[in-house]
């Protein structure tokens, strides 16, 4: 099954998974760009970073085989493995990011409105009562269980 065959499922737990690419992608960005500031801006830029970091783990199921790992660290990973955790993860990490408007308006937002956008698409999932499922094609299914 490739990408296409995937999005046309209409299972809103794959469109909230390349969401959440999409939002890694922006946070390690927007987190390195941001953090130039030298401003109290620098605290929500770190957490951006690090929070497109947590998305690499969260969102990549092959990486939680193959990287060097503390059991710890994906025991935790693994708790957010439904629709509605993940949906609640995504909300706070977005709520943490509007609030960099406190201090001002950087590019920041654009990381909070892609991880809401992530969140919209694994709450509907849960709503619609969609069963949870990973892209075959970032290490879900299929690949992740042939590495052992």
């Amino acid at each position: 099954m490739g990408f296409m065959d995937e999005i046309k499922q209409r299972n809103f737990s794959i469109y909230g998974q390349w969401m959440g690419i999409l939002a890694i992608l922006l946070c390690i960005a927007l987190g390195i760009a941001n953090i130039f500031h030298f401003d109290l801006i620098i605290l929500w830029s770190v957490i951006c970073l690090v929070t497109g970091l947590f998305l690499i783990f969260l969102e990549i199921p092959l990486l939680l085989r193959i990287c060097p790992t503390s059991k710890a660290f994906d025991t935790f990973v693994r708790k957010f493995s439904s629709n509605y955790t993940r949906a609640a993860v995504y909300l706070v990490l977005s709520i943490i990011q509007w609030t960099s408007l406190i201090r001002y308006a950087t590019s920041l937002i654009a990381a909070a409105v892609i991880l809401l956008l992530a969140g919209a698409c694994y709450g509907l999932a849960g709503l619609k009562n969609q069963e949870f499922m990973n892209s075959k094609t970032l290490g879900g299914g299929g690949i992740a269980q042939m590495i052992v």
